[in-house]
């Protein structure tokens, strides 16, 4: 197969779809791969660390887009890119269909097969494919809410940890999953009196003994979510569904019984956020102030982070990645029901039942496209 790796254009997005060592395995398994020039120089990838794997450079994503047979990126495609799409072109990416009803409307027009890595489950019901940005992610949300805690960016002047004689702040993380394990983890080795909820009491048993009286666990219902933000610093939501629109946690009017100046880190802003109150923001400009709470919602958080995100996503896509070059997207679907989860969208149809839910749209069975 003919595969294709282009530049990211996203704000301040500097991962990369694939290492010189995936480049390596694919090419090494017979496909031809193309890698628009300078695409991995954001996560320290020179462009003859690929060549010297096997791969050709082409200098536009323009080149990469017409000549290949299938995309593999890290982020959703942006405007100047659907144009680019072609039907039957097979995208291998994050979709993040579900929060976003435009996107959808848009990929759907360009008639290509739309294979998201956040909506494929394996067996155990788990997210392979999206974990490793998870832990990213869950892991920035504490570094940067205590950066936004700082008084100049109009947090409540709250060191994480605090000093002897003082009161560390209290962190409140919401869902114990993959996300919400690895902010509290963070949370706590950083000093922070921290509190995770969930609606999984086997999960914070688990929790509970690993920690050992370290974290507190909460069941999450209303009522307790409205006790818990009263007292919270810097609370993170990392509340998913699995390809469907995430759920509100917090609403606009329960942000008046909050602290002033506390921070809300909307992890989930890509499946269209916990928060009512959220709406996506950037590296450039991550924050906004509400009712005078802080929220940073930036959608591609792991980006600033693209040396470890690469390496990590490459790990975890590369053998779905081959796979699919393989055999083709057809077959790799009929022998490996993972990858079918993943499947979103097939020449204009929608496939994916979450984003169909989400956003009332036809649903077309998986057994109609294969």
């Amino acid at each position: 197969m003919i595969i294709g790796i282009p530049k990211e254009i996203k704000n301040h997005e500097y991962r990369v779809g694939m290492t010189p060592a995936g480049v390596d395995m694919l090419c090494a398994a017979g496909h031809t791969v193309y890698v628009e020039k300078g695409a991995g120089g954001g996560s320290g990838f020179a462009d003859d660390e690929y060549t010297t794997v096997g791969a050709k450079l082409l200098g536009t994503a323009a080149d990469i887009f017409d000549k290949v047979e299938m995309i593999i990126k890290v982020k959703e495609p942006l405007e100047p890119e659907l144009k680019m799409l072609k039907k039957g072109q097979v995208l291998f990416t994050y979709l993040h269909l579900a929060g976003d009803e435009h996107l959808t409307k848009r990929i759907l027009e360009t008639g290509c097969v739309g294979i998201a890595y956040e909506t494929m489950v394996d067996p155990r019901g788990r997210l392979p494919l999206l974990m490793p940005m998870s832990e990213v992610a869950g892991r920035l949300s504490i570094q940067e809410g205590a950066k936004y805690l700082e008084r100049p960016f109009g947090g409540r002047g709250q060191l994480l940890g605090g000093v002897a004689g003082t009161e560390p702040a209290r962190v409140l993380v919401i869902g114990a999953g993959v996300v919400g394990t690895n902010a509290a983890q963070m949370a706590v080795g950083m000093g922070a009196d921290v509190t995770i909820m969930d609606i999984n009491v086997d999960r914070l048993r688990q929790l509970d003994e690993i920690y050992q009286g370290r974290m507190h666990t909460l069941k999450s219902n209303p009522y307790n979510m409205r006790q818990a933000i009263q007292q919270a610093d810097l609370v993170v939501g990392g509340v998913l569904v699995a390809g469907a629109k995430a759920p509100w946690v917090i609403t606009r009017e329960m942000l008046k019984v909050m602290k002033p100046g506390s921070v809300l880190v909307d992890v989930a802003i890509d499946q269209g956020g916990c928060f009512e109150t959220s709406k996506p923001t950037t590296h450039a400009e991550p924050i906004f102030v509400v009712d005078g709470i802080v929220h940073y919602c930036v959608a591609n958080m792991p980006g600033c982070v693209p040396r470890t995100s690469t390496l990590a996503l490459t790990n975890a896509t590369m053998s779905y990645a081959l796979d699919i070059a393989s055999k083709g997207w057809k077959k790799a679907c009929l022998e490996d029901n993972m990858v079918t989860t993943g499947l979103n969208c097939v020449d204009g149809k929608l496939t994916c039942p979450p984003v169909a839910d989400a956003f009332k749209m036809k649903l077309t069975p998986f057994a109609e496209v294969l």
